[in-house]
């Protein structure tokens, strides 16, 4: 495997103490800013799910969209991980700055949709409009942009890759893929999520939104039901980009470049396998709390039942980046089939092992949680994210540093 011929051999037991490490670091980040006892308590929880998504959107943009980390080691022609690392959080973290409250809520919610910016909802009076309900509408569209953001970002990387510009320079390459994916996510987030953000308010914005299509499908016109269904489509996304090494997608390719036939084939194939998943994860829900009904109040209610499936999807995506990073994609065995299999069976594991502790009481201790399933105002997705972001900034940013270092070369 190419990827890991450049490293050292692996030390397991070092990627164990890092991913403790990892948590660790997780945990205090969630103390000081996301526990509802403690300092700057935005678990609200939209407003911390929002800025969580968007500081995640920024990673994903810098690393995958951008490649800022590969340009930054042609601009300094040097390698060194920390200082690199530092700089790119900074600037991440500056950009989720940005993005929140002054592209979408000083910009955008001003001047174009009001219901991105709570100012904009609570200077429109009505039903709903006091500052709190305000900033959590605002909060939820938000992360509904940035949902589609993240699906059409990490399903470029995988489809299309730098497919049609990769004889392009990487500044052609890199704007030109930002602006195509920015075009498929309005796109996106306009059939997927903005019927929905009409219809949170009284009365509800019949003139700017249709009701949700998927109403009388679902069982419920909440967006929980497009929000569920993009990590499920994530989830295969990820595996085939993490654990299966990019197979079977390469064969579509052309001299080692993706094609369009690639990015074609990727989107429908990941679109059913999330649909068989989805379906499934209802089906055992089905199973555990029979079936759902409209106005059913939580377990009960369909659009919770879509939102868990989706939350149970992040545990899977979030146990495949641990497995990669952490322990090495282990098996490494000869066949690929043989070790993409062994691999994604252990990753549904480690999900649901990474399921059993968020809904045991040590996430009582850890996260200030409540116990129980579906407890009002608890949403799994912002740990999860939070967690998918420190690893995120180890990976790419700080190029695995300390538990992957490179060789020096004589």
């Amino acid at each position: 495997m190419p990827e890991e011929s450049s490293y050292l051999k692996f030390n397991y037991f070092f990627g164990l103490v890092n991913l403790a490490v990892v948590f660790l670091i997780v945990w205090f980040l969630w103390y000081i800013f996301m526990n509802p006892n403690t300092v700057m308590k935005l678990y609200t929880p939209m407003y911390g799910f929002s800025l969580i998504v968007v500081f995640l959107s920024s990673i994903i943009l810098m690393a995958k969209v951008l490649e800022w980390p590969v340009w930054y080691n042609q601009l300094c022609q040097r390698d060194n991980p920390i200082s690199k690392g530092i700089l790119l959080t900074v600037i991440a973290f500056l950009m989720m700055i940005g993005l929140n409250y002054i592209f979408f809520w000083g910009f955008i919610g001003k001047f174009g949709i009001a219901y991105f910016s709570p100012d904009s909802i609570v200077a429109s009076g009505g039903i709903g409009a006091e500052p709190f309900n305000a900033r959590e509408n605002a909060s939820t569209a938000i992360v509904y942009f940035f949902t589609a953001f993240l699906w059409m970002a990490l399903f470029w990387d995988l489809g299309f890759g730098r497919w049609p510009w990769h004889k392009s320079t990487y500044g052609v390459q890199a704007w030109s893929r930002l602006f195509a994916i920015a075009f498929f996510v309005v796109l996106f987030y306009i059939l997927l999520f903005h019927s929905h953000v009409c219809y949170l308010f009284y009365p509800a914005q019949d003139k700017a939104a249709v009701t949700p299509w998927w109403e009388e499908l679902a069982g419920t016109g909440s967006a929980f039901f497009s929000l569920g269904l993009i990590l499920c489509i994530l989830v295969w996304v990820v595996f085939s980009g993490l654990l299966w090494e990019g197979k079977p997608w390469d064969r579509y390719e052309l001299d080692g470049e993706s094609t369009f036939g690639k990015g074609f084939v990727v989107f429908i194939s990941t679109l059913a396998f999330g649909i068989i998943l989805m379906f499934i994860l209802l089906k055992v829900f089905d199973y555990v709390w029979d079936e759902p009904f409209v106005g059913g109040q939580y377990t009960d209610g369909p659009d919770w039942r879509y939102i868990h499936a989706g939350e149970i999807a992040g545990f899977f995506i979030i146990a495949a980046f641990i497995w990669k990073n952490y322990f090495n994609n282990f098996p490494n065995v000869e066949r690929l089939w043989v070790r993409a299999l062994i691999r994604s069976i252990l990753a549904v594991v480690l999900g649901m092992l990474i399921y059993w502790f968020y809904y045991s009481p040590l996430a009582t201790f850890f996260l200030a949680k409540v116990e129980g399933f579906a407890q009002p105002g608890d949403t799994p997705l912002v740990w999860a994210l939070l967690f998918l972001s420190v690893i995120l900034i180890q990976s790419e940013f700080f190029d695995g540093w300390p538990l992957k270092r490179k060789r020096q070369v004589g």
